[in-house]
């Protein structure tokens, strides 16, 4: 059994993870597995899973716990624990959603518009 290395994370709800490094790892090959099935031009892909190589990379080149952190710079292990699960989570969904490919029918004009008209007229 791994060793905690702290006894509390000063976060309410949120447990010292005990094996941060093993845990991280695992998010992140699911993560790169779960991306790696959409279209390589989908923009949701590439900015993914050049985030998760970067905190991957820093999970196996830092084995002290601070330093992880430190070189992410995103919270403690057990924040980018929560991160990575919420991470997993929406790119199995966005796999389901298909974001990238084209609209059924075409979107209303200026459906894209902001801010929308009503908000700069005046009313009167």
């Amino acid at each position: 059994m791994a060793k905690v290395l702290k006894a509390s994370t000063g976060l309410t709800g949120l447990a010292v993870a005990t094996n941060p490094h093993h845990t991280l790892s695992a998010l992140y090959g699911k993560i790169l597995r779960a991306v790696s099935k959409m279209p390589q031009d989908a923009a949701y892909r590439k900015y993914t899973e050049q985030i998760v190589k970067q905190r991957a990379d820093a999970v196996a080149k830092n084995k002290d716990i601070s330093a992880l952190e430190k070189s992410v710079g995103c919270g403690q292990v057990e924040e980018l624990i929560v991160q990575a699960e919420n991470e997993l989570i929406l790119a199995r969904k966005m796999l389901g959603w298909k974001p990238w490919e084209k609209l059924v029918q075409t979107a209303p004009p200026k459906q894209w518009d902001w801010p929308p008209a009503q908000i700069l007229e005046p009313k009167v």
